[in-house]
């Protein structure tokens, strides 16, 4: 009798318990949910990168071998093939296509290489000026994020006003304000366009290099700076042995991505030069852009797509080879 009174309590504690062991095991019960959630959240993004991204580089890849011209417009799949034609065409140095290629592509390196450049070491300058607390700091850091938030089109069309001959704010304060150039020079025309093209490019890009630099340095412990100065260590010492290791992973990302960004730019030259750019701003893809749409021919244009797709891929490929061994060995 004692051992049947006894087991009751516990054959009904069984079964309270019964009921949360079951809500705690429920998402067990269904494990082929568990297993395709991650398949189904991802599928938007997949689906979105096939219609924007893969399948017009695909089509575009097409595109450059058939002799798409404006005869073919309305009949794509009319257009002749041409093999590797198209190709050949822009790789021929002798030929007029090639020739004008090729200094494009020059130009564009230039480009890309000082804007970089410069838009790393403002970024920096910048990041380290306002990594101090001091009063205001707030207000100046938004302000210099003010650049890279305004919209890309505005800020271009208000420095193509600015960089007018006649009616430009620049010439009017070197000019006639501080008195620095004797003549107003023409700053969208001739050599000078390379000038105008880089300086509005960094403006554009340098908050975006400030702005992951700054958020880098906030992940370096202010102790290891108050050790390094009481060791006697300078600013620039510290500089040079603390923040610039701590932000080798910061580099190397944002110097590639700057890279990428100037080197595949459009809407600067777009929109400072129009469609008539001149050669010192005649950037590589403003130049497959009239290449395409000025002579209908776009089998050539297509083609000039995927040789700087190929240019892009090989660089990137040898920058994340060579910043891997280095961080290797380091």
């Amino acid at each position: 009798m004692s051992v049947a009174t006894d087991e009751a309590p516990l054959g009904a504690g069984a079964e309270r318990v019964k009921p949360q062991e079951k809500k705690r095991r429920g998402p067990d019960h269904r494990p082929g949910l568990s297993r395709k959630l991650p398949y189904l959240l991802l599928a938007p993004a997949v689906l979105l990168e096939l219609l924007i991204h893969i399948i017009p580089m695909l089509v575009g890849i097409w595109v450059s071998f058939v002799k798409l011209t404006k005869f073919f417009i309305a009949n794509w799949s009319a257009a002749p093939w041409a093999g590797f034609n198209n190709y050949r065409v822009a790789v021929d140095l002798n030929g007029t296509v090639g020739q004008h290629l090729l200094k494009s592509f020059g130009v564009t390196v230039a480009f890309s290489l000082i804007t970089v450049a410069l838009s790393w070491c403002l970024g920096m300058a910048a990041a380290v000026a306002l990594q101090p607390p001091f009063r205001g700091r707030s207000a100046v850091r938004t302000l210099f994020l003010v650049p890279y938030a305004l919209p890309a089109y505005a800020g271009i069309l208000t420095w193509n006003f600015m960089l007018q001959r006649d009616t430009g704010a620049v010439n009017h304060m070197l000019v006639d304000n501080l008195g620095v150039l004797s003549d107003r020079p023409f700053w969208l025309l001739g050599g000078n366009a390379l000038t105008s093209l880089i300086t509005v490019a960094v403006w554009r890009l340098w908050p975006f290099a400030f702005l992951t630099l700054m958020a880098g340095l906030q992940s370096i412990p202010r102790d290891v700076y108050e050790a390094a100065s009481v060791d006697g260590a300078g600013s620039v010492r510290q500089w040079r042995n603390i923040t610039l290791p701590s932000l080798r992973p910061v580099n190397l990302v944002l110097v590639l991505v700057l890279f990428l960004w100037t080197f595949s730019d459009f809407n600067t030259p777009y929109v400072l030069f129009g469609t008539a750019q001149p050669p010192a701003g005649d950037l590589i893809t403003f130049h497959i852009y009239n290449a395409s749409f000025l002579t209908w021919n776009f089998g050539s244009g297509a083609a000039m797509s995927v040789l700087l797709l190929i240019f892009l891929m090989v660089v990137t490929s040898i920058y994340l080879v060579t910043t891997s061994r280095r961080s290797r060995n380091a």
